[in-house]
């Protein structure tokens, strides 16, 4: 359960100052080759041991202190003026791998640093899923560009001036795959772009997402991202929720419900938008309460209930919020139903206050409610402090699979996997004092769960002095490869609710593209009881 803390898809860094000045300050200590050709760097691979693929975001630091991290290739380009033709060490670390330690425990090689030359480190894997690229931001192909290697991507140095965004909402609409992305740091620092980032690409079976993604940004006449969500009046604008639906004329629209908010301080408006295909933006459709406790948030997936009904459900919090998947539902407020243990037509107030369904027999009722809005982790947590229900009564009672520890989740993404036969869940942890790095993987017969067992598939918090997040997790499954058997997923590094003062070079508050193989033992979960009600 969740406590203290919004999920991020509401708590999402807004600050021109914060996000900015995050993106230019990773940039200080960043070793900074002079002018070279390809010949005169020593090329270093970092690959991992087990799939023998380059692994980005690792860090080797010399005994100076200074730091390199590998580009999306896995690679480094080294030259730096004193150290060439000279035995080097490099201590190295990453996220979710690890590297031998020596006598002093301390983990790092030394290399024979001659212009031309090359070498190749294996690192062992810990993270069951596999990190494969970064999708966003500076240089993401920096130091492939600099061995005078091809790089994958047709835009592998920087596009759009972009050097930093957060989380993403996709779309496959009229022949292509839409991008949306929320707050975006430019490379000339300045304004940034706070009422949301579009990009599209070639749709998924046309593409290779083992490779990489390239990204055609709509961008204004500076040439920098436009601003896809342009309302009037102060504060940033983020978008949820984003469906694909036929409008009343019989025609596809994408619509997303949204948000207007003065930072992290208030919500200012908020309502529909419906996207314009001429102008290439989304425009207001309506407006609804600002205080209203349902609103489609999260990573939306479309299924059909038990009566056949197709709906779209939401994720934020989970279980959420689902609606009849028609353009007239999902702008009314009153079509949607909360999947919730309130009494029909109540709020939650607090744990006191608080109206619980039962039976007769004291049997707890959770079910799809109209005008009853879902209870969110600390609602949850909050009611089980007090007493008024158990964490076995919850359809989200998440357990650590190997040592049964609870898991507070912070947001997640569900669809329903062919090879597993089942929705599975990527989610990301973090309440209270708990970081936003760690990434769950869990699977339930419904949508609704119960969801009692998870595995941990990412960690970004190898070292305590080191932790990062990695938060709005979500897989993108027109991605799946093999019958649902190799899945993808996206999720925002970042260091802001961490802790940690020290931003990472490139990678900082980016998009991050990782693999996972479902039919690895370790993603094998116990049996699950099923939820009263």
């Amino acid at each position: 359960m969740m406590k203290g803390k919004k999920p991020l898809m509401n708590n999402r860094i807004s600050s021109l100052a914060c996000a900015c000045i995050v993106i230019t300050a990773a940039l200080v200590g960043r070793a900074t080759p002079c002018a070279a050709a390809p010949s005169d760097y020593f090329a270093i691979e970092v690959v991992d041991e087990q799939t023998g693929r380059g692994v980005p975001m690792v860090e080797l630091k010399t005994t100076s202190s200074v730091c390199y991290y590998t580009d999306s290739n896995g690679l480094i380009a080294f030259f730096e003026p004193g150290l060439m033709n000279r035995k080097v060490w490099f201590g190295i670390s990453s996220h979710g791998y690890e590297f031998p330690k020596d006598g002093f425990g301390v983990c790092g090689v030394v290399l024979e640093t001659k212009p031309g030359g090359s070498a190749q480190i294996k690192i062992k894997r810990i993270n069951i899923a596999e990190r494969l690229y970064r999708i966003t931001g500076q240089g993401i192909y920096r130091d492939t560009v600099l061995l005078g290697r091809t790089p994958p991507i047709t835009e592998p140095l920087l596009n759009a001036q972009v050097t930093g965004q957060d989380g993403v909402l996709n779309a496959i609409y009229r022949g292509k795959l839409y991008w949306f992305y929320g707050d975006t740091c430019r490379v000339s620092y300045g304004l940034g772009n706070f009422a949301m980032t579009g990009a599209t690409s070639e749709l998924p079976d046309k593409m290779d997402p083992s490779v990489g993604v390239n990204l055609k940004y709509f961008t204004a006449e500076d040439g920098f991202v436009k601003r896809m969500a342009p309302l009037e009046g102060e504060g940033v604008v983020w978008l949820y929720g984003l469906v694909v639906l036929r409008d009343p004329t019989g025609r596809e629209r994408m619509l997303a419900s949204f948000e207007r908010l003065k930072w992290l301080e208030a919500t200012l408006e908020a309502g529909f938008m419906v996207y314009n295909d001429e102008k290439d933006v989304f425009e207001k459709q309506a407006n609804v309460p600002v205080d209203t406790p349902i609103l489609p948030k999260g990573f939306p997936f479309r299924a059909k209930a038990e009566d056949g009904t197709e709906y779209y459900y939401f994720t934020a919090p989970y279980p959420s919020l689902r609606v009849r998947a028609e353009w007239k539902a999902y702008l009314d407020l009153a079509a949607y139903e909360g999947y919730t243990c309130l009494c029909s037509g109540t709020r939650y107030g607090s744990a006191t206050a608080a109206q619980l369904d039962r039976d007769a027999d004291g049997k707890l009722i959770w079910a799809w409610k109209k005008n009853t809005p879902p209870l969110n982790p600390t609602q949850q947590e909050e009611l089980i402090e007090a007493g008024k229900m158990t964490q076995d009564e919850s359809p989200l009672r998440l357990r650590d699979a190997d040592g049964g520890k609870l898991i507070s989740l912070n947001n997640s993404s569900c669809f329903w996997n062919d090879y597993r036969k089942r929705y599975i869940m990527i989610a990301s942890e973090g309440s209270g004092d708990t970081m936003l790095g760690e990434v769950w993987y869990s699977e339930a017969d419904r949508p609704e769960g119960p969801w009692a067992h998870a595995r941990k598939i990412i960690t970004h918090a190898n070292k305590k002095d080191d932790a990062h997040d990695f938060y709005n997790p979500t897989q993108h499954p027109f991605f799946d490869q093999d019958g649902g058997r190799v899945i993808y997923l996206e999720g925002t590094y970042v260091n802001t609710f961490s802790g940690n003062p020290h931003p990472t070079p490139y990678y900082e508050y980016n998009q991050m593209m990782y693999r996972l193989d479902l039919s690895d033992p370790r993603l094998t979960l116990p049996a699950t009881k099923k939820v009263s009600g």
